[in-house]
Order: C-alpha cells, then sequence, then structure tokens
C-alpha cells in the first residue's frame, strides 16, 4: 500500500506521463553519470504544473516551516513559486505574496534583480531540484542583501547527494546558513515509490546503486 499523499502520487504520474522523469544515461553539473533525470520544465501543460504546485504547497505546510513570502529561484523555480502561492491560497488559506530573481540585472524600466513583491520577513525559496545546492545558495545571497530572512528551501526532488564531503548539500546548506530543506521527493522515497509504478528491476538496481554510491551518509 502506498504511504504517499495524493499529491504526491499525482505528480510522479505526471512526471513519469510527460517524460519530466527520465531514466537513461546523463550528466550531472557535478560531473557524475546519473541514471536518472528529473526536468520540471516538462511539466507544461495545466494538469502537470497544478499537480507540481499542489505537491510543493502540502510538502511546505507539512514541514511546518514559518515564512512569509516565498521566492522562485531563476529559472525553473519562478513557475514553480507562482504555482506554489496558488495552491496555498485555495488549498490551505494562506495568501502570500512571491518574488523571483533575473539571472541578468535588468538596468531599465523598474530594474534591478527581483521581480514581483518586495522581499521582506521570512522567505521561503523554491526550486525544482536540490543537487549541488548553486542556485539556492545565489538566492540566499540575494535575499539576505536585501533585508530579508531565508526561511528554507522547497524544492520538488532533494537528490541527497553527498559533495566532495560526507554531507548532502541539504546537510551543507543548515551548516553553512541554518536554513531547513523540506522536499516532495527525496530520492529514497522516489526509489520506494517507483517499486510501485512498474518501473523495470534493472532501472530500479541502477537509480539504488547511484545512491548507494553517491547518497550522503
Amino acid at each position: 500500500m502506498s504511504t504517499l499523499r495524493p499529491s504526491q502520487e499525482d505528480l510522479l504520474r505526471f512526471a513519469l506521463d510527460t517524460g519530466a522523469l527520465l531514466f537513461g544515461n546523463f550528466i550531472t553539473k557535478a560531473g557524475r553519470e546519473t541514471p536518472y533525470f528529473f526536468n520540471s520544465s516538462k511539466l507544461s501543460a495545466g494538469q502537470g504544473a497544478w499537480a507540481a504546485g499542489q505537491a510543493l504547497a502540502e510538502a511546505a505546510v507539512a514541514s511546518g516551516l514559518k515564512f512569509d513570502m516565498l521566492f522562485g529561484a531563476a529559472y525553473k523555480g519562478i513557475p514553480l513559486a507562482a504555482l506554489t502561492a496558488a495552491a496555498l491560497q485555495q488549498g490551505h488559506n494562506l495568501d502570500l505574496k512571491f518574488a523571483y530573481n533575473r539571472k541578468e540585472v535588468k538596468a531599465h524600466g523598474e530594474g534591478g534583480a527581483v521581480v514581483g513583491a518586495k522581499l521582506e520577513g521570512r522567505m521561503l525559496i523554491v526550486d525544482d531540484v536540490l543537487s549541488a545546492g548553486t542556485s539556492a545558495r545565489e538566492a540566499i545571497e540575494l535575499i539576505q542583501g536585501e533585508g530579508a530572512e531565508v526561511a528554507g528551501l522547497l524544492v520538488l526532488l532533494d537528490r541527497q547527494e553527498r559533495g566532495s564531503g560526507a554531507s548532502s548539500a541539504a546537510q551543507a546548506l543548515s551548516d553553512d546558513h541554518g536554513i531547513t530543506v523540506c522536499s516532495v521527493f527525496g530520492l529514497d522515497t522516489l526509489l520506494k515509490a517507483l517499486h510501485t509504478t512498474g518501473q523495470d528491476s534493472e532501472t530500479l538496481k541502477r537509480v539504488e546503486d547511484y545512491r548507494k554510491k553517491y547518497g550522503a551518509l
């Protein structure tokens, strides 16, 4: 029997159906060969996008984190922050502002690196995948530079990989910045769920072997 929340089940189904979750041979930003890849931009139709927003909203509420605003990390975190804000309002009666960053600072119009609401209070950063934590660190620096606080990081998938040491990216963010990472799926949770979806045993073994080789202790 599945222990997943309905929103997790919906997201996993759409991720598999749309190719947002793929299996094969890929290279991560860290240069590792990985047997799986998650790309939230494939959730580009209404139902899949809404499933992502609902799953993120439920994960945020379930985490117990206290936050005042959402911040979408460029680029894939931008639509996810908007979807999460909508899902929080509809499903949890939380009407929160959101903002996001540009990769390139705009010199005309309203200018600056931030689009949307003014950054204030405790910000929950939203992104699609936590791997090395690079985009999260960029967002943390920007948010703190604007005088706001970082409440935590919310992602669809935490790959739960270690970096150069034994710690995961989530643990490193906690150690360095004192923030909590919450996710719809960790790789451990995803692996358990995949056993119920009819994935072939060879694919599952490759992902499990990868987890053993690169997973954080």
